[in-house]
């Protein structure tokens, strides 16, 4: 279950523990302390309210208020910042909300989805992976330059859509046996993500690294089965 309150509106939350998609929602929800039901799906199996909600991407996290789904991480925050006013997560300065929206699937695309491909690719591909990776990641060093935070002085959107890299990145690191996180060549990232996890609602959805290091594991065995099977 997610905070309690009284005379909240019914929210719903479908998402899996692995997923740094969903925990940058769960981050929001309890930043403006609004109360959810939290719906855990099973990793090789999706729920018919999983289908019914998100048809297309079959995908977590789906969010549901007042039984109306909203799919997509990043769209979900911005609905559940438009909704609910308290403590604002996007920048109020249309340049820099704009800007926000620009940044925040460029590195999902560049940082998370290359370091989960690193896992599973060799040779040349792996080469490329690490190399967008790591060019993703000095633009981010230089983000953070003369500030605290992505946002500012204060925790903002993009703090929360990078979050993950404080946590999840250190996993991949160790399975793929590369250094993504390094401290010496990112030591403004480095400073954040440790910032970033002593977040209160950051630091009680915490888990042993130990476990995230298995699942990334299982995800390599299985990804690496699956593309040599298609290679075949």
């Amino acid at each position: 279950m997610g905070e309690i309150g009284e005379n909240e509106e019914e929210v719903k939350l479908v998402g899996a523990w692995f997923s740094p998609y969903v925990h940058r929602v769960t981050w929001v929800l309890k930043l403006k302390g609004i109360q959810y039901e939290y719906v855990e799906e099973k990793i090789n199996s999706k729920s018919s309210l999983l289908l019914d909600c998100n048809p297309v991407h079959k995908k977590v996290p789906v969010l549901l208020h007042h039984g109306k789904p909203i799919a997509e991480s990043l769209f979900i925050i911005e609905y559940i910042d438009e909704t609910w006013k308290q403590n604002p997560i996007l920048p109020t300065d249309p340049y820099d909300r704009a800007m926000a929206r620009y940044w925040a699937p460029y590195i999902d695309q560049m940082i998370l989805e290359g370091s989960k491909r690193a896992l599973y690719v060799e040779g040349e591909q792996l080469k490329k992976e690490i190399k967008k990776v790591s060019e993703a990641m000095e633009v981010l060093e230089g983000m953070l330059k003369g500030k605290k935070y992505f946002g500012g002085e204060r925790l903002g959107f993009l703090d929360i859509a990078f979050g993950w890299i404080a946590i999840w990145l250190e996993a991949i690191d160790q399975v793929a046996g590369v250094r993504f996180l390094d401290s010496h060549k990112y030591p403004l990232i480095h400073k954040w993500k440790n910032k970033f996890r002593e977040i209160d609602v950051v630091k009680d959805s915490l888990f042993p690294m130990e476990k995230l290091v298995c699942f990334f594991k299982k995800y390599s065995q299985y990804s690496k089965l699956k593309l040599s099977e298609a290679t075949k």
